[in-house]
């Protein structure tokens, strides 16, 4: 089989890719096939999970304020960003028909909140274009010769290009398809892979999950559980079963919240915004922020914790008199004088915070309470109203490990770019191999940044393709002298 430019991959950046190549020679009136080799039945397959479904495909953020939500090497993505910047995107899917809305933080969507537009909307612009969209091909190896690539497929055949764009993605939901393909592939060819990790995933506090279980990876085959590229050693699966405390945690939906990451006592971030408690662990946006440098962390050994600032408006002193004060106002009321310590305790924390956050706050935080014996039979609850103002400023977890590659948002590492040309996407150690998308060391924050790097990156890739191949059919078609 052959084609002159072979996508691997038809996720985000290789159908962008593939799209971005075809019209470049469409546009200058060259002759070639484009074709997308994409390992499972139908192409899009992560695109249609993102954001729940309702597909957050881009952050309309200018370059100074986008770049600093790339968190390695941003400025290996400038010259794809400008080459598609997040309004070219934009422009290119209401041109197939898409609208989109802008949300708040810049966060853009397909108007109907439908995933699948924007899966629809790419294949019909790839195919418009004369692109050839094959699925069920997964890549094997891929050989370089003089005249291009050779690439084999796990179904026995065998396809020569002259040029190749590398768009496998990376190892997050390996269901969807992305299973590592691409740094096996690029190491095969000399490439440096950088070491991956998942990133904007759930954190799992100590405590959080019952002990002793270690489930498979759902989509990765028993053979390759033991790839170095899975094997983490703080991974805890999400399907382990709730403890006591993560069964009084989970569902619980918090607002406005600081949240410190601490790396052996050390501050190593802050975040502020909204934190979910899943059935995985710590979640939400400033979950996900804080979970790069916290599972890098885990990974190489250290001690990591989250310290929660329930009340990050309010300094300290001024928190822990208005706890007096309301604990004075309680004591007082008449409906009061004959509940227990305890109950007015719950009272007041209820005026502190969601009442289903309480029975959690409670059990990871014994110090708010004394209990004093008074005789054999007789005893007396204290409540200790500045260990509950300090508890609301600083509730710490330890965080014992991580969520997988199974449910993680992207993966951080991979495909080294200083192998790369950042202004073609064009490896230095391959001439005419390209690599875009996850497949790369190159991950961002949530909210749109990662689909538009996947864009930028794609439509980069194909274009350079493009107009190399473009550059060799003129010169071959040259006259001798």
């Amino acid at each position: 089989m052959k084609s002159d430019i072979v996508v691997i991959g038809g996720g985000a950046s290789g159908l962008m890719a593939a799209y971005a190549a075809a019209s470049t020679l469409n546009d200058d009136g060259v002759c070639a096939q484009v074709t997308v080799l994409e390992k499972m039945p139908r192409p899009g397959r992560k695109i249609m999970i993102t954001g729940k479904g309702r597909c957050n495909f881009s952050n309309v953020k200018g370059w100074n304020d986008f770049s600093q939500h790339i968190r390695s090497k941003g400025n290996f993505v400038k010259s794809a960003f400008f080459n598609l910047s997040p309004e070219a995107v934009l422009d290119f899917f209401s041109s197939y028909g898409m609208d989109s809305v802008v949300e708040r933080g810049d966060r853009a969507f397909p108007s109907s909140y439908r995933a699948s537009d924007v899966v629809d909307t790419l294949v019909n612009a790839c195919l418009s274009k004369g692109v050839k969209i094959l699925t069920e091909c997964e890549a094997k190896l891929l050989e370089r010769r003089e005249s291009g690539y050779r690439l084999e497929l796990a179904n026995g055949e065998s396809w020569l290009a002259s040029k190749v764009i590398v768009a496998t993605g990376g190892l997050s939901y390996p269901n969807t398809g992305s299973t590592g393909d691409g740094y096996r592939i690029a190491g095969n060819l000399g490439h440096t892979i950088v070491p991956t990790f998942p990133s904007l995933t759930a954190l799992v506090p100590r405590g959080y999950k019952a002990a002793g279980q270690q489930g498979g990876i759902p989509g990765i085959p028993d053979e390759l559980a033991s790839d170095p590229y899975y094997s983490l050693p703080k991974r805890v699966a999400r399907e382990t079963p709730l403890s006591e405390l993560g069964e009084k945690l989970c569902g619980i939906h918090l607002k406005n919240v600081g949240v410190r990451l601490l790396v052996e006592g050390c501050d190593a971030g802050y975040e502020f915004g909204d934190v979910d408690f899943t059935d995985g662990g710590l979640e939400g946006p400033v979950g996900f922020q804080i979970s790069r440098k916290a599972v890098k962390a885990l990974s190489n050994g250290s001690r990591v914790s989250v310290v929660l600032d329930l009340k990050s408006g309010v300094e300290l002193t001024e928190l822990t008199l208005r706890v007096k004060q309301l604990w004075s106002d309680i004591d007082k009321d008449s409906r009061s004088a004959r509940l227990r310590e305890k109950e007015k305790c719950r009272i007041l924390l209820g005026k502190l915070m969601p009442w289903e956050l309480i029975p959690a706050f409670v059990a990871c935080n014994p110090s708010i309470m004394t209990l004093e014996r008074r005789g054999r039979a007789a005893t007396k609850v204290w409540v200790n109203l500045v260990s509950i103002a300090k508890a609301l400023k600083n509730w710490e977890m330890e965080i014992e490990g991580h969520v997988g590659y199974e449910r993680a948002v992207v993966t951080a590492g991979g495909v080294s770019t200083d192998d790369m040309i950042a202004k073609k996407m064009e490896s230095r150690i391959c001439p005419g191999l390209y690599f875009c998308g996850e497949v790369l060391d190159v991950d961002a924050d949530t909210g749109g940044f990662n689909l538009q790097c996947a864009f930028s990156t794609g439509a980069l890739a194909g274009r350079s393709a493009a107009k190399s191949l473009e550059g060799e059919i003129c010169s071959q078609s040259e006259p001798e002298r």
